[in-house]
């Protein structure tokens, strides 16, 4: 009798370490990296008063991908970037090139940006160039065409990577970021506000081979990564994050996903030393993170991604226009001469703009939403609440970095992420704030993507 219950128990544990390994070998995944550091002085992106090319590299920029197959013909790539931006254009040929030769769906594709304000201008040649540079615009032309073709390459060397895997998320924190929107008697501030809103969740997606190795780390922060303003190219904190997580865990690729950050910056912040300090905190919480109940993730993949269409508010008249040509500020100048332009030339200034939203379900276990702009952290705090009975992972700056994107709340205060950066944008020429539902009509797009 003993023997026999020996031999149901031994089948027991043979059976279910058989069901996990079928488990595992469900997913199969890939990643990993490319070199994307100019070779050479390069306008650098980011702050406008930059009078001058880079002069040398602090840190290396990287791009990184990895390839998600479900087991069940649902794939996925998320590509991430240590770049200010991700101009639409690039991503909508990579996308297109991804699913021409790669069979993974367009609309599964994400491009996602560290925003870091050390890397070289990225422009889409269709873009609407408006620097005076001509120098500056080819440099930065040229540098795209380079960096599409590196990333679609780099997809074809992560699915050439793939291998059985098993997926857990986990979660942690991280204090350094902090509100920038500071209330003064004289309005808005770019200065800390420990009182503002903040998300300082850590999400991390862990990613292990069949013999249970760590092959790749995803994970995010929703913080500017403006730490630095130097004239050297730099990851800043995203890019030494990754770098302290690889460092110790030798051939793992590490992955950073900015969140919604558009409203938050890293704080103390101005040197190198701090931006260190900043990546070894945030790959602290990674750590930390990694300790913490894995939720397994084992449901089906679900990609979907819809264009959002985003509306201004009433643009200004031809003559208010032209009173602010008399502006002793050269950017609200250079600005309003483009709009008159444009109003000359079409007879109407632009009244709406369309961009993309973008969800990865992976069944039940675990909820991706990729936002478009410099989201700022009300839309992160806000569907993390609306869909709290799920694992929520919010993304900003994906796919589609053509402004800010402010809350309701944020566009009514004003300042310069409610409506006052646009006078910067030069690849979309915006004619003023947006209209009070961006917010809605972006988490509507959520919400209905994620319904079943």
């Amino acid at each position: 009798m003993k023997r026999f219950l020996h031999v149901i128990v031994v089948s027991a544990v043979v059976l279910t370490a058989a069901t996990q390994a079928k488990a595992q070998s469900n997913w199969q995944v890939g990643s990993d990296f490319a070199l994307i550091t100019p070779q050479k002085s390069m306008w650098m992106a980011g702050y406008a008063s930059r009078n001058k090319p880079s002069e040398g590299v602090a840190s290396d920029l990287y791009a990184k991908a990895v390839i998600l197959d479900d087991g069940a013909k649902h794939k996925a790539a998320i590509i991430t970037l240590d770049l200010i931006s991700v101009p639409r254009g690039l991503r909508d040929r990579v996308a297109k090139r991804v699913e021409e030769k790669y069979g993974i769906p367009a609309n599964a594709v994400m491009l996602n940006c560290s925003h870091t304000h050390c890397g070289p201008v990225v422009r889409s040649p269709e873009a609407s160039i408006t620097d005076i540079d001509t120098e500056k615009v080819k440099q930065a032309v040229e540098y795209s065409q380079t960096l599409e073709k590196k990333l679609i390459e780099l997809v074809g060397g992560a699915i050439e990577n793939s291998v059985p895997s098993t997926l857990t998320y986990h979660r942690a924190r991280a204090a350094f970021a902090m509100n920038r929107r500071l209330p003064t008697e004289k309005g808005l501030r770019n200065s800390p506000y420990p009182d503002g809103p903040v998300d300082h969740d850590v999400p991390v997606l862990k990613i292990t081979n069949a013999e249970g190795k760590l092959t790749t780390i995803l994970f995010g922060y929703a913080c500017h990564n403006t730490t630095l303003g130097i004239y050297e190219f730099c990851g800043d904190y995203a890019g030494f994050a990754q770098t302290e997580i690889e460092r110790a865990h030798p051939g793992v690729v590490a992955m950073f996903v900015m969140g919604c950050g558009g409203d938050q910056n890293p704080y103390p912040r101005r040197t190198l030393d701090l931006a260190m300090t900043h990546g070894k905190t945030l790959a602290t919480a990674v750590e930390a993170a990694l300790q913490t109940p894995a939720v397994p993730v084992e449901g089906s993949l679900q990609a979907k991604l819809d264009h959002v269409e985003v509306t201004y508010a009433a643009p200004p008249s031809k003559e208010e226009l032209e009173s602010r040509l008399t502006s002793t500020n050269k950017y609200i100048k250079t600005h309003t001469e483009r709009l008159l332009k444009q109003l000359e030339k079409e007879g109407q200034l632009r009244t709406s703009y369309t961009t993309l939203v973008q969800t990865f379900q992976f069944g039940d276990d675990l909820t991706l939403i990729a936002l478009p702009g410099e989201t700022v952290i009300d839309y992160s705090l806000r569907l993390k609440q609306e869909l709290s009975d799920r694992h929520v992972w919010v993304a900003g700056y994906s796919n589609d970095v053509f402004a800010y994107v402010p809350s309701k709340r944020v566009l009514n205060e004003g300042g310069y992420e409610g409506g006052g950066a646009l006078i910067y944008f030069t690849t979309v020429l915006h004619p003023g704030p947006f209209a009070e539902d961006i917010e809605e009509r972006i988490i509507n797009s959520v919400h209905q993507q994620l319904e079943k």
